[in-house]
């Protein structure tokens, strides 16, 4: 007979269940003291795990320099880049782009690194009558950055500026590809949605990029550190990660969270969107709150860090990260301890949720109402005429409702996304996802707690917080982008890395079949079949489509000719004093400030003075008389006008949309709608009489140069009335 020792009470009332939040927490205290150390994984086991990690990270950064050797080729091919002339390469930098460069090739040609920043600091040198600080109100930061790395590394004796600038922004796309890799390899375990992930976003790029059109833009420099950020965060809010990981994901996100924040003025708005993610995730109990609001502790760090470099920006003092986060603060201040699952927990969810609401609101009108700031006013009315809730005919209103970027997606965008296969397994990858989350919402309602650890074979994707959190983001950019198409650049991406993250994981899949209770085939199986099936297919498919047009554009030779602009470039730089200042389009003269490098009168920048100033320039090409446009030219200290054709002659553009369209309504010229009142005009097109060269024209302006697509005149200091 063999005796048996009775196991101690204490164990026995270790397997019951607690029955509340204190008893749960001391048992799994005591359930973490009693399970022994887990023996070392065997060796070939460690061996697969890194070979794993090995290939992915290779996998990851090969992707990135290749997409960017690839930006680097087609842009040779697209301009003849290596084979023109200086002036030639800098027309290839047009609208705000031009403005940009123009300011880095500044800061290369200055004798110092601080006389040069004194210069842009103080800069009476771009706009007429104006001095500005170029640094802070054009986030000239990227370029600062590249100037002095040009000049510290003695790039100087080897490579172009030019060309080591656009290197810059080429390998900076190179990072934002791997950084989209890296996050689709975390949600999905497998370096296979990596791949997926690039090969769709290289495929869409005419929709998740703008670098083929305009290098300097800001969000070319900042998206690839918001894209790391956003990689970095994935990883932080994984469940299963281990104390270095975590302390590395959070490293990363401190540093890159700052760098966006430096590298584009916008950027806090998108960090406000993240942060609204964040703050929906933490308020269903599906995250730890400590985790969320250590994010939080990095939005004020970046933010006061930024205040203080940004030469005590205002516009971060009045955004609404900064409110919304104080406000999340202050509450988490206020939160008492009450035992969850109960319903006074549940009725304080909802009382923290409206106090998080209104207090950001009241802090917002408070920080506005005490600190002076110069916020973009022109896009608080222009969302309001967007939304039908005004009604206007000022000019600068119209052209902002008419520009392609800030009017909603075109059909030609989904016709796209459809054609490459990434709407399709987009929509089915979110909808599982929403409905996953959805239903642990549910269970967290109801007082069911989460499960430590899910595994493969409880398909439940949703329980994930990063998967949570990712759902919740896309959402928020895939609707702002449904209204305004130039924040497609923001949504597209991330519908790359979830659609691809998607279809190659396992418990997504086990999800679906959870829920469809297959019996034939057991789930799990089938699962990892597909998830190793499906990304198979759509990858072969992918490349037997799009491949060789990838392949034609490298070897198609483009030519970029525009001899009008650089015969009216050279000569403004042959012919025209050094103290001239030129009026026109704000596009030409962001040309003109890049190539020749004379004063303007208005610039291609949505700042609300800039914008009134291109609406008075603009008048040139209105119904009004040569005495007016006179005097509104003279007001700015303009000594050239120019004329364009093709803005004077424009045709096919959008209804309504073309610039003496819009002046004629701003101008009353015309009748916009029923019962408006028509003033009539005894004077026709300025920019049609002034080419006639008759009185009065010819007494307040002279003809000096012209071609077949520009018209200069030299605006007359003394007016001489002719007969």
């Amino acid at each position: 007979m063999v005796l048996r020792r009775k196991r101690p009470a204490t164990e026995l009332r270790q397997r019951k269940k607690p029955k509340s939040s204190e008893n749960k927490e001391s048992a799994k205290e005591e359930k973490i003291e009693d399970t022994p150390v887990p023996e070392r994984a065997p060796k070939h086991v460690l061996f697969q795990r890194f070979a794993k990690i090995f290939i992915g990270c290779l996998a990851a950064v090969t992707s990135g320099m290749m997409y960017a050797l690839y930006l680097s080729a087609f842009h040779e091919r697209k301009f003849w880049f290596s084979n023109r002339q200086e002036l030639e390469r800098e027309i290839t930098f047009q609208g705000d782009s031009a403005i940009y460069y123009s300011y880095y090739k500044d800061m290369v040609k200055a004798p110092s690194f601080e006389r040069g920043v004194y210069e842009l600091t103080h800069n009476n040198k771009t706009v007429s009558l104006k001095t500005i600080n170029a640094v802070q109100q054009m986030s000239l930061y990227p370029e600062l950055i590249a100037s002095v790395l040009y000049q510290a590394t003695g790039s100087s004796e080897i490579i172009e500026p030019v060309y080591f600038y656009i290197g810059i922004v080429f390998g900076l796309q190179g990072i934002y590809v791997t950084a989209l890799f890296a996050t689709s390899w975390l949600m999905s375990g497998t370096w296979l949605a990596g791949m997926l992930t690039v090969a769709w976003f290289v495929i869409n790029r005419v929709d998740t990029t703008r670098i083929e059109y305009s290098i300097p833009l800001r969000e070319n420099w900042a998206l690839p550190y918001f894209a790391c950020q956003v990689a970095a965060l994935t990883g932080y809010l994984k469940s299963n990660l281990n104390t270095y990981g975590e302390r590395f994901c959070y490293l990363l996100m401190s540093a890159s969270t700052y760098m966006f924040m430096m590298m584009w003025e916008y950027s806090h708005y998108l960090l406000f969107l993240q942060a609204i993610s964040l703050f929906l995730l933490d308020s269903f109990s599906l995250e730890q709150s400590d985790k969320v609001h250590e994010v939080y502790k990095i939005y004020m760090f970046s933010l006061s860090l930024g205040y203080f470099l940004q030469f005590e920006n205002s516009a971060l003092l009045v955004s609404p990260l900064l409110s919304l986060v104080a406000a999340l603060m202050l509450v988490k201040c206020l939160q008492l301890n009450v035992k969850k699952g109960t319903f006074v927990a549940k009725i304080m969810k909802v009382i923290n949720f409206y106090l998080v609401c209104t207090l950001t609101v009241t802090l917002n009108i408070i920080m506005k109402t005490f600190v002076p700031h110069k916020e973009n006013g022109h896009m608080l009315k222009f969302l309001e005429v967007k939304f039908g809730l005004n009604m206007t005919k000022n000019f600068t209103m119209n052209w902002l409702l008419c520009q392609e970027s800030l009017q909603a997606p075109s059909q030609e965008f989904f016709l796209r996304l459809t054609q490459s296969s990434l709407l399709p397994f987009y929509i089915l990858v979110l909808t599982i996802c929403f409905l996953s989350m959805m239903q642990v919402i549910f269970r967290r309602i109801n007082g069911e707690s989460l499960k430590e650890t899910v595994t493969l074979e409880d398909g439940r994707i949703g329980e994930r917080p990063e998967i949570t959190y990712h759902v919740i983001h896309t959402i928020l950019l895939g609707s702002l982008a449904m209204i305004i198409e130039g924040l497609k650049y923001l949504w597209t991406p991330y519908m790359c890395m979830l659609a691809a993250f998607g279809v190659c994981s396992p418990e997504l899949w086990t999800t679906l079949f959870k829920w469809l209770r297959l019996r034939t085939v057991h789930p799990v199986l089938l699962a990892l079949i597909l998830s190793m099936a499906v990304p198979t297919i759509i990858g072969v498919s992918l490349w037997k489509e799009f491949f060789p047009r990838l392949m034609t554009e490298l070897t198609e030779l483009q030519e970029f000719y525009d001899p009008d602009t650089v015969e009216l470039m050279t000569w403004i730089k042959r012919q025209a004093p050094v103290a001239a200042v030129f009026a026109g389009s704000p596009q030409l003269m962001g040309a003109i400030k890049l190539c020749t490098g004379w004063m303007v009168t208005s610039l291609p920048l949505y700042d609300d003075d800039l914008l009134k100033r291109n609406e008075n320039i603009y008048q040139i090409y209105s119904k009004r008389s040569a005495e007016d446009i006179y005097k509104i030219l003279t007001s700015y200290k303009a000594n050239y006008l120019i004329v364009e054709d093709a803005i004077c002659n424009e045709v096919g553009t959008m209804r309504g949309c073309r610039v003496k369209d819009l002046l004629d309504i701003a101008n009353g010229h015309v009748v916009c709608e029923e019962g408006d009142k028509l003033t009539y005009s005894k004077y026709g097109r300025f920019c049609h009489e002034v080419k006639i060269n008759y009185s009065p024209y010819v007494n307040y302006f002279t003809r000096v140069y012209w071609n077949r697509s520009y018209f200069v005149y030299k605006i007359n200091t003394v007016i001489s009335f002719q007969s």
